[in-house]
C-alpha cells in the first residue's frame, strides 16, 4: 500500500465506520490465511476454505480501495 493511502486511511479511520470494518475484516482474513500458509498440507476442505477466505479478502480490499477513491 502506498504511503499516501496509509495516511488517508489514518485520517479517515476515526470517522468512517465502513472503512474501519473492512480494514478489520481484511486483517482477520490475512491472519486466517497465514495459518493456512504455515501448514505443509491442507485437506480438500481446508483448500476450499482458504480459497473462500482469499476471495473475501480480495472483495474487502476492493471495498477499501473504493472508499479511498472517493476521498482522493
Amino acid at each position: 500500500m502506498e504511503k499516501w493511502d496509509e495516511e488517508l486511511i489514518a485520517r479517515l479511520l476515526p470517522h468512517n465506520e465502513e472503512l474501519r470494518r473492512h480494514i478489520e475484516e481484511h486483517r482477520r482474513y490475512e491472519e486466517q490465511l497465514e495459518k493456512f500458509n504455515q501448514r505443509p498440507y491442507l485437506t480438500n476442505e481446508e483448500e476450499v476454505e482458504k480459497k473462500r477466505i482469499q476471495k473475501l479478502k480480495l472483495a474487502g480490499r476492493d471495498m477499501i480501495e473504493a472508499i479511498l477513491a472517493k476521498h482522493r
